[in-house]
């Protein structure tokens, strides 16, 4: 038997999750300072470092990164933040992933197969798989 959830930490949790949507960097990282996981997940085993990088919020994914955050973390299809980044074209969150050390070779499809998969022949070559 499974307890039901607080209604009011649902209610956070997904405005955690629409901060991270949105691109919301210093409420987000004011959030995880004040204590809630940096690697928390919806119901679909997305982080948010991949909610940041899929919207394209660079800065988010580098402050989440910076306190803390796997951003190797694939959900729950196989996908990391990294392969999202690569198949929305979101450059700056491509580099900032990569700052962060993400590995281009993690999850299912990875960046790189990701990569190979649109033609990217300039990021095959900064993953060092070209």
């Amino acid at each position: 038997m499974t307890e039901a959830p607080d209604p009011e930490v649902v209610e956070l949790a997904t405005k955690i999750f629409d901060l991270a949507r949105q691109g919301e960097t210093e409420t987000l990282a004011a959030y995880v300072d004040a204590g809630v996981p940096v690697n928390l997940t919806n119901d679909r085993g997305d982080s948010l470092v991949m909610l940041a990088a899929y919207h394209g919020h660079a800065a988010a994914v580098r402050a989440l990164l910076e306190r803390g955050a796997d951003g190797d973390r694939a959900n729950d299809r196989g996908q990391t933040p990294l392969a999202g980044a690569v198949f929305k074209g979101e450059d700056a969150v491509i580099k900032a992933l990569l700052d962060g050390g993400a590995d281009p070779a993690a999850g299912t499809p990875s960046a790189v197969d990701t990569a190979r998969m649109f033609g990217k022949a300039d990021l095959l070559e900064l993953f060092g798989a070209g």
